[in-house]
């Protein structure tokens, strides 16, 4: 989505364009209508006369393009699809077709047709848009088949960011994002649109959301989690809660932090809480409700649909991540009790820094913990300002990583381990970086025998100081810090060190980051 002027008269490269983008409230500027998402039209019909020089764009079935004799030709558009007032569009200028078909069926295609400037297209711009029918293919088998099949998709370049126009997305720039962006509101956003702008994260962090998803699948889980992670660092910055409450400022509908990214992450957390297989099943069951499908809805449409599936009660999590705003900062605190030969028990306790609303975060929490026998994973559900658990595992707890996979939207603002096993607590040690090789992010765990000052530091290959991860006087304890490459600028792939200095002690490792 890009908001823009609703109805615009310009140029490019000396050549006439007329382009429309009404979302959310100028649609009525240029024809009447009732200017709401939550009453659309059955059907609509678009009938644009141009000069003979032109092509006219607009959304569903092109039904026939007359010849009017007199130097201009009139383009029949036809939607037979339910069609909110704001996806109808209309692109006009001398566009260059780039031609393609979607084959959804071993006898059956779709048109996947691109209206580009003529001066744009070059054999790089057709390498991408030729990701549009694979993405069609990844889409279509995880949601149900592209919504709009009888008709048309495709892209109309235009002088604005991205809107995704019912069957011909309206596009600024081409890049896999933005194309995956506009692609999947077709489903979320096109087939299902939000009722009313309160509930813009619907199609918003939806659309940003299958991004990550298209990553995933084209490159693998860990460009999944990189994306992830990505949004996280934007979704953090985000004021007040998803749930747009001022909707007359069209800037706070579609504040990105919020309705785009932290939407995103939400998703991607209800995905951590399930699991993988119920997940998909409540974004197809979503998709393809009978009810919602071709209408309108809103988050506790979405919500029925989710607890349905999962058979489970998921009103804490919409409660606090949609109607709530910021996110959990946690402090941990654990120790290790020796049960018997192999076994030890550990105790924890989560605390929670006072949030205005809510107060605290509910959610499962994954507790990774390495021992000298391999590593445990377990899950504990934290639903208090100050939790204890106590878990036993078999090996000696050396580290533990608090949500290891990044499934919360979360800062961690310290692990210390209280140890009661007093051999533990006298010497010093630095552990090898998890996971490793890594991109972008990697954990670093270290123990110190006592108070102290602590450094922590990254160096290149040639001595070069990187980055400083730790520079503070710390107790005894064990500790477990993130590395996140990213925020670095310029660091290339290659081999790198971090160093542990702690007083007289010191120790250094490598580890490798892959881009």
């Amino acid at each position: 989505m890009g908001v823009g002027s609703s109805f615009e008269f310009g140029s490019h490269n000396g050549r006439p364009i007329i382009q429309t983008l009404s979302q959310p409230y100028g649609t009525s500027d240029w024809f009447p209508c009732k200017d709401t998402p939550a009453d659309k039209a059955d059907s609509a019909d678009v009938w644009i006369t141009v000069d003979d020089s032109l092509i006219a764009v607009s959304n569903g079935s092109l039904e026939d393009v007359v010849n009017n004799g007199d130097g201009t030709h009139t383009y029949k558009w036809h939607s037979g699809y339910p069609i909110a007032q704001y996806l109808i569009s209309l692109a006009i200028t001398n566009y260059y077709e780039y031609v393609q078909y979607f084959k959804y069926s071993p006898t059956d295609s779709m048109l996947v047709i691109h209206y580009i400037y003529p001066e744009d297209f070059n054999s790089s711009l057709q390498q991408t848009l030729d990701k549009t029918t694979p993405m069609l293919e990844i889409f279509s088998e995880r949601f149900g088949l592209y919504p709009f099949i009888d008709e048309k998709y495709g892209h109309a370049e235009f002088g604005g960011g991205g809107m995704e126009h019912q069957t011909v997305s309206s596009m600024g720039g081409f890049g896999p994002d933005i194309i995956a962006h506009e692609l999947a509101h077709q489903w979320f956003g096109d087939k299902i649109t939000c009722k009313n702008w309160h509930h813009i994260w619907l199609n918003e962090g939806f659309a940003t959301y299958l991004q990550a998803v298209y990553w995933g699948v084209k490159w693998g889980i860990s460009d999944y989690h990189y994306e992830i992670a990505r949004y996280m660092r934007s979704a953090k910055n985000a004021q007040g809660s998803i749930w747009v409450e001022d909707i007359t400022n069209i800037d706070e509908i579609f504040e990105s932090s919020r309705s785009y990214f932290k939407g995103a992450c939400v998703l991607h957390m209800l995905r951590g809480i399930v699991g993988d297989e119920i997940f998909f099943n409540i974004m197809y069951t979503y998709a393809n409700d009978p009810v919602l499908s071709y209408g309108v809805a809103t988050t506790e449409d979405f919500q029925a649909i989710a607890e349905e599936v999962y058979g489970q009660s998921l009103d804490y999590f919409f409660q606090e991540w949609i109607y709530g705003e910021n996110y959990p900062e946690y402090t941990v605190n654990w120790g290790t009790t020796l049960v018997d030969d192999n076994t030890y028990q550990i105790d924890m306790n989560i605390t929670q820094e006072k949030n205005s609303n809510p107060q605290f975060f509910t959610m499962p929490v994954h507790i990774k913990v390495h021992t000298d026998s391999g590593d445990t994973t377990i899950t504990v559900f934290n639903n208090s300002q100050s939790q204890d658990f106590q878990f036993e595992v078999t090996g000696k707890p050396v580290s533990i990583q608090f949500d290891p996979d990044n499934w919360i939207l979360k800062k961690v603002e310290d692990i210390i381990n209280d140890v009661n096993d007093l051999s533990v607590t006298d010497r010093f040690s630095l552990s090898q970086n998890y996971p490793n090789p890594f991109n972008p992010t990697t954990n670093i765990g270290f123990r110190i025998a006592k108070f102290g000052l602590v450094t922590l530091k990254v160096f290149d290959v040639l001595g070069r100081e990187v980055a400083t991860l730790v520079n503070e006087e710390k107790p005894a304890g064990s500790y477990m810090v993130e590395f996140d490459a990213s925020g670095i600028v310029n660091l290339a792939s290659g081999i790198y060190f971090y160093k542990l200095q702690a007083g007289s002690f010191s120790d250094t490792k490598k580890f490798i980051l892959i881009k």
